[in-house]
């Protein structure tokens, strides 16, 4: 019987563009568990697959929280029906929010142009010598 491939916590930083501490908090966390051979921290495929996931959370905007919630129900119900359910609930979760977020910022950039073009007008008047309208804001 042929034995799983194993990686390096160096090899794992380097393909996940992440630095060995990075992967030694995740382990603090507990979101993965390497086991070990003397003081060598060994990584099996499940390591890396549970790696991967937590990469993909975070660029995602997860929380560390919600990641380990994600990971660890596949545990439970290894039909994958939960984690799905709750991975669908927590992407709707996190789309909501940034739609509101994006909401929130389109209306920052308007009120900052117009808040811009009444200062640079009143900049030109300044400049002029003549004496605007007060900015209202």
């Amino acid at each position: 019987m042929a034995m799983a491939r194993t990686y390096g916590i160096a090899e794992l930083a380097e393909e996940f563009g992440v630095t060995t501490r990075t992967i030694r908090f995740y382990e603090d966390q507990g979101l993965i568990a390497p086991d070990r051979e003397g003081h060598r921290r060994v990584y099996r495929p499940r390591d890396r697959v549970r790696l991967k996931l937590i990469m993909r959370g975070k660029r995602l905007g997860f929380s560390l929280d919600e990641i380990r919630e994600m990971i660890d129900i596949y545990d439970v119900d290894r039909s994958e029906v939960s984690q799905l359910r709750l991975v669908l609930d927590k992407i709707v979760e996190r789309r909501d929010a940034l739609l509101l977020q994006q909401s929130d910022i389109a209306a920052m950039l308007r009120e900052l142009g117009e808040l811009q073009e009444r200062c640079a007008v009143l900049l030109e008047h300044k400049k002029d010598g003549a004496t605007p309208a007060p900015v209202e804001g």
